[in-house]
């Protein structure tokens, strides 16, 4: 199911909208407002504070990322990547290069790209180890959204890719909470082999602003309500020995 239109989404649609004879649709109150607020946040992105560090919310027309969890996650993940900068890096959904250039190794089963492999997570053999492998909201995807669908692959998947790293390596990923039950329950029941999970919480809808909380303030998101996709997101990392 798609998740409610925002009032930006509604006026996204009306200035796109190309010029015709008959009358055009007139925006509402609401999808202006929310249209000002989005001007603000273009001249000014603002910061978010997460694990002692501020970041700058990511601004960028792809997927609407101002919109979505997007604005956190990227700059999150593209921190990660500076930090092994000259290391072996796969990354697990082709997410960072609408984003950001670079020149590491992207595993994705499904988008065809220049220089993306297309296998399936849990079948995929490295011919080296990785000394980060990093996933942006792709893992919540893998048994839930394939047919037959198996919950329990999402797991399996985690684990092989721990089975990745190089000495000292490091396992980073996002996932959205609400969105797959098998996820929201590895989360619940920290049935993971994390070394560290930290969450984010929707704090706006226009302005989409976000907050580092405990899992108390998150286990509870839904996605898509009352904000479209994710309301909350989980930060997981594994450091291999």
């Amino acid at each position: 199911m798609e998740p409610p239109r925002s009032a930006l989404d509604e006026l996204a649609e009306v200035r796109e909208r190309p010029a015709r004879s008959t009358p055009r649709r007139i925006a509402t109150a609401p999808a202006l407002a929310a249209w000002g607020a989005y001007r603000t946040r273009l001249a000014r992105p603002g910061t978010f504070t997460f694990a002692g560090r501020e970041l700058t919310y990511l601004h960028h027309r792809y997927g609407k990322a101002h919109a979505v969890e997007r604005t956190v996650e990227i700059p999150l993940a593209w921190g990660v990547v500076q930090a092994h900068a000259g290391q072996r890096i796969l990354e697990v959904g082709n997410c960072l290069a609408h984003f950001h250039a670079h020149d590491h190794d992207v595993l994705d089963k499904y988008e065809r790209a220049p220089g993306v492999r297309n296998e399936d997570v849990v079948d995929f053999r490295p011919e080296a180890p990785y000394d980060l492998v990093l996933s942006v909201s792709t893992l919540e995807h893998v048994g839930w959204d394939e047919e037959p669908r198996e919950p329990g692959k999402v797991r399996r998947a985690i684990e092989h890719l721990r089975g990745f790293l190089a000495p000292g390596g490091t396992l980073w990923f996002t996932v959205p909470l609400g969105y797959n039950p098998e996820v929201d329950r590895l989360v619940r029941e920290r049935d993971l082999p994390l070394t560290d999970l930290r969450f984010l919480r929707r704090t706006s809808g226009a302005t989409n602003r976000w907050r580092e909380v405990g899992y108390e303030a998150a286990r509870d998101a839904e996605y898509g309500r009352p904000y479209r996709a994710a309301n909350a997101v989980a930060v997981g990392t594994v450091r291999a020995a």
